[in-house]
């Protein structure tokens, strides 16, 4: 009988280095599927971030030139609806790009939706690991941010002459009475303009 014992033992030893080896090889393709994920997740974070930085330099942008010409109602409307926005907030969107370790491969304003569309790649790459090649791939992702301008002048019906004293109605509800001669009760940029990643 004791032979026998030995030799299921020794059949039972191949099997097991089998398994460890099968176990061993999982784990190491988990890693190299968490190292892709992070470095795809780092390449939307980035466009993401570039995106919304060029849309919220034009937003604020925007604003200012509201504020320039506040004591003239009848040019309120054309800033409020972007017609004359000057999107160029693409050296903005590759500096929040750069502060996320990676690079501008494009970016694509559009003035008919007020909006930037851009492509980020990674600086760094997914690294070495089991799967051929990775150590010189880089993640690439894009984004699109919208301005949505969010107040109105005048209320629709309402004639802009006799608008007194001027005034805007925004989405939320709220009625901003403007004061030219008041400019510390003027509304922020982010009253007057929504800047959103697009879905």
């Amino acid at each position: 009988m004791w032979p026998r014992k030995y030799g299921d033992a020794g059949q039972a030893f191949p099997i097991y280095i089998t398994v460890v080896a099968g176990l061993l090889f999982l784990a190491f393709a988990y890693v190299a599927v968490g190292q892709a994920a992070v470095t795809r997740n780092g390449a939307q974070t980035a466009a993401d971030a570039a995106a919304l930085a060029a849309a919220q330099d034009t937003r604020d942008k925007l604003a200012g030139q509201w504020k320039l010409v506040v004591d003239d109602p009848t040019k309120w409307q054309d800033i409020l609806d972007g017609h004359v926005a000057v999107l160029d907030g693409c050296e903005r969107a590759g500096q929040l790009a750069a502060r996320n370790e990676a690079h501008l491969l494009g970016c694509d304003p559009q003035l008919a939706d007020l909006s930037y569309t851009v492509q980020a790649e990674t600086d760094g790459t997914v690294g070495e690991s089991i799967v051929p090649g990775t150590e010189s791939r880089h993640a690439k992702a894009s984004a699109k941010a919208v301005i949505q301008p969010l107040c109105q002048f005048p209320p629709l019906g309402t004639d802009p002459g006799g608008d007194t004293p001027p005034h805007l109605t925004c989405e939320d509800g709220r009625r901003w009475e403007v004061n030219p001669d008041d400019p510390t009760d003027l509304p922020e940029p982010k009253d007057l303009f929504d800047v959103h990643l697009a879905d």
